[in-house]
């Protein structure tokens, strides 16, 4: 037989005390017509569910919770084989959604593994590879050039004009416009204490040259301006180290 709920046995047995009726009422209301069966359904220790409880039960469930007591009370053979009934939402529904979680999601990623290689075979090989070319440059550039060495230097007579190699025409070409002092020591200094702060002043930790405006502006400009010095001291200055056109003087420059 089908189990009654605990809350209507017990409602049902307030009832009754209410009502005065004993075990012996629930024995006389066992006997009731057929009709009555749906009113009469009795729970595994004998007690029956009061017609009204059915009644409101009906009318808040809906027509199936009549029909399923009726058929509890007329058929419990048939109650026996039937499926459980489903257990629904607020709203009818009768799914059950359940949400997926990856691991990977709360996981602190500190870094892509595609942003690090390791350094051999990767950096390593292409370094090497950088080297061999370099070297080939320098083998077929000896061959073809032709360096000679320049007579024995003779203390008494000055060359005019007298240069510095090619890598200290900057500071050469900085000594003509500036003091000694300025030129050699103050300018040079402040342009090696600019880029060691360099790294402090940005610290973007990119690797894109599209996210490092600011490390590309300040090696650009330092080496425009050594560059453009040693441009000048090699090819527009004259004799006694004054300026002139390479197209109409000529080169005063040996490699």
């Amino acid at each position: 037989m089908t189990d009654v709920p605990e809350h209507l046995l017990r409602r049902s047995k307030e009832r009754r005390a209410a009502l005065g009726k004993g075990d012996d009422d629930a024995v006389a209301d066992a006997g009731a017509p057929a009709g009555d069966a749906a009113a009469q359904t009795a729970g595994d220790d004998g007690e029956k569910i009061p017609a009204h409880l059915l009644a409101r039960s009906a009318t808040g469930g809906g027509a199936a919770a009549t029909a399923t007591a009726t058929a509890t009370a007329t058929a419990p053979a048939a109650v026996a084989t039937a499926p459980a009934p489903v257990a629904r939402g607020p709203e009818g529904h009768t799914q059950r959604l359940l949400t997926v979680v990856k691991a990977g999601s709360i996981q602190d990623v500190k870094a892509v593994p595609t942003d690090k290689v390791h350094t051999w075979p990767h950096l390593l090989i292409g370094e090497f590879v950088a080297a061999l070319a370099m070297t080939a440059f320098l083998l077929v550039f000896s061959a073809v050039v032709n360096a000679p060495f320049l007579a024995s230097a003779n203390f008494n007579f000055t060359p005019n004009p007298s240069k510095a190699p090619w890598y200290f025409l900057g500071l050469q070409e900085l000594l003509t416009m500036f003091h000694p002092m300025v030129a050699g020591v103050t300018l040079p200094g402040i342009g090696i204490f600019g880029l060691m702060l360099a790294p402090y002043m940005d610290k973007n930790p990119s690797n894109k040259p599209e996210d490092r405006k600011v490390a590309i502006a300040l090696m650009t400009l330092f080496v425009m301006f050594w560059a453009v010095l040693v441009v000048i001291g090699c090819f527009f200055r004259g004799p006694g180290f004054n300026f002139t056109l390479p197209w109409r003087d000529g080169v005063f420059f040996d490699l």
